[in-house]
């Protein structure tokens, strides 16, 4: 090879750069031509086939078998007796398929992603609880959130003391009834909180033909409308830094969700409000935005250097852990089956 010829007179590495060859390449060429190395046999030190199977008649002696290597290892150590190092008992019993965890070590289960899709309100309703600052430290109050995923509109709210699976079916179970569900028509997905995998809510999905979700154990975005509910709720000027009474916090989460549904023009909605896309109002306020853009652009195009601008659109669908091969759960309701949540106070704060 020429690259070797020249590697004598200037050096390997300089033929190679000069000829434009891998010295990878060139050393891997030179091993197949000379052959592969001959077996130089075991290390000296090795044991033989004698030893080895001492080692593997000690381990599966009565007096041991139920004993850990080292625990075997060091009892001969004791009574005077050394055949091998601990590193070359495993070793061995590696090769003899003798090792293995010997407790039974609990395997956690596989959980699948939940995948769910709405191509409309009343389809998907996600809901989980938050602590609201009490009047002093350690106490918290429990606000019990419902959310379409599809129109973002808070469907139902509770506030309390304390979770409870109780309180949690109650509020279920008024959402249902205002909003007008029928069997098979909406899917109710939360995290895995005792109240939400509890026996109580459970049933009540079940006799009412509500599918159940719930996110993985300690996987913190499969509920991702709902915590960015609560982000809006306390990460707004209006949010005090704790209630002095249950009252209070009440007050607040009244007036605060009014405003959310009827005034918060919400980003993944294309600004509109939550109980405009609940109700189907969207595509006339989109064409009224979309009217009101062109006026101005017929006034002053020079304004827009692209072109009029567009009001934009509703998203078509809205997913949780979107995949290729989901299916759809749920359809869209008919449009008398959806019933405006009107907000009415209960008397435990239940809305």
């Amino acid at each position: 090879m020429a690259a070797v010829e020249l590697g004598g007179k200037v050096g390997l590495q300089a033929a190679c750069e000069a000829l434009a060859v891998s010295r990878a390449t060139l050393y891997r060429r030179r091993q197949d031509d000379e052959g592969a190395p001959e077996d130089r046999g075991g290390s000296h030190r090795a044991l033989d086939a004698t030893q080895r199977q001492q080692v593997l008649d000690v381990m599966h002696s009565k007096r041991f078998r139920d004993s850990s290597v080292r625990e075997v290892y060091y009892t001969l150590l004791e009574e005077g007796t050394y055949i091998a190092s601990v590193s070359t008992f495993y070793r061995i019993l590696r090769a003899a398929s003798g090792t293995r965890e010997r407790r039974n070590v609990r395997v956690h289960p596989v959980y699948i992603k939940p995948t769910l899709h709405a191509t409309g309100p009343n389809q998907v309703w996600t809901w989980d609880i938050t602590k609201l600052p009490g009047p002093r430290r350690g106490v918290y109050y429990s606000l019990y959130v419902v959310i379409d995923i599809f129109s973002r509109m808070v469907v139902g709210w509770l506030l309390a003391e304390q979770e409870s699976s109780v309180l949690a079916e109650r509020l279920l179970s008024e959402c249902f009834a205002r909003h007008g569900m029928t069997a098979e028509q909406l899917t109710v997905h939360s995290d895995r909180g005792s109240p939400m995998t509890s026996r109580t809510v459970t049933q009540l999905l079940a006799e009412l033909g509500v599918q159940k979700s719930l996110s993985r154990p300690r996987v913190s975005n499969d509920n991702p409308f709902s915590e960015s509910q609560f982000k809006t709720l306390k990460y707004n000027p209006w949010m005090p830094r704790k209630f002095a009474t249950l009252d209070d916090a009440r007050t607040y989460c009244r007036f605060f969700f009014g405003w959310y549904n009827d005034e918060h023009h919400h980003h993944g909605i294309t600004y509109l409000t939550p109980r405009q896309v609940h109700e189907g109002r969207q595509d006339e306020i989109l064409a009224a935005r979309q009217a009101t853009l062109d006026q101005a652009y017929l006034r002053h195009p020079e304004r827009f250097p692209h072109g009029p601008a567009g009001a934009g659109s509703l998203p078509e669908d809205v997913w949780i852990n979107p995949a290729p091969t989901s299916i759809m759960v749920g359809k869209t309701p008919q449009k008398d089956e959806i019933i405006p949540f009107v907000g009415e106070q209960q008397e435990d704060g239940e809305q």
